[in-house]
């Protein structure tokens, strides 16, 4: 493995590249090398619920799904927060049962993930996919044992927004330990390859390097043989 793309909705089929492709139960598409799966609290379907986390905990058993998520917590949709964290638990408790990381969405929920971290007592890896807050926030996660993945914002040169401020985001990216972070294109066009050389340029350091502490961080996180 070249590149690792911790999270991505396409399916490239690069052979340097081992991509973590999301995955939705009633989508699930068996072609796709290595996977993540998970109820996206936008998607949540009450009276599917179960019907899902059956198809979920089917697919944990196998050797190639790698994750439980996307999944997670959202204040900004209409979702009451009380199923989201419904949803979101049990999936916690099946990536617990079966020993596989969570690659978690959160929007304006910090607060309740750490706390539900906490409750239920998580110790399998708990990845944050697309960050894109600041540093305070950065470094309480990482303090309460998150990996943090960085992306599309990285290759940005212009606001998005006025709450966005590229400058202030790649500072984020530097603070975070390099123990702690990981890679992802999640939507953009733009391959794995250029998010690496952004990271590089922003971390200071060379492309190599950064596969070489991606590639560490995987292990440590994935523990698999490929």
């Amino acid at each position: 493995m070249e590149f690792f793309n911790l999270h991505t909705h396409k399916c490239t089929n690069q052979p340097n590249v081992l991509e973590l492709v999301n995955q939705y139960p009633q989508e699930f598409d068996a072609t796709i090398p290595y996977y993540s799966i998970g109820i996206h609290p936008w998607f949540i379907v009450e009276e599917r619920i179960e019907a899902d986390l059956a198809i979920i905990e089917s697919k944990l058993q196998e050797a190639n799904c790698l994750a439980v998520g996307e999944c997670g917590l959202d204040k900004r949709i209409e979702i009451p927060m009380e199923l989201q964290q419904m949803v979101f638990e049990k999936q916690l408790l099946l990536a617990q049962q079966y020993q596989k990381p969570v690659v978690i969405h959160c929007v304006a929920a910090f607060q309740e993930l750490i706390a539900l971290k906490k409750k239920l007592n998580i110790s399998v890896p708990m990845l944050i996919h697309g960050f894109s807050k600041n540093a305070q926030v950065a470094k309480q996660l990482v303090d309460n044992g998150f990996y943090i993945s960085f992306g599309k914002y990285l290759l940005q040169s212009r606001s998005f927004g006025t709450e966005f401020d590229p400058d202030s985001y790649r500072d984020v990216f530097k603070s975070v330990p390099n123990n702690r972070f990981f890679l992802e294109t999640d939507t953009v066009e733009e391959g794995i390859e250029a998010v690496y050389e952004s990271a590089g340029k922003y971390k200071g350091i060379s492309v190599e390097k950064i596969k070489e502490i991606v590639n560490t961080n995987f292990n440590e996180v994935f523990k698999i043989k490929l």
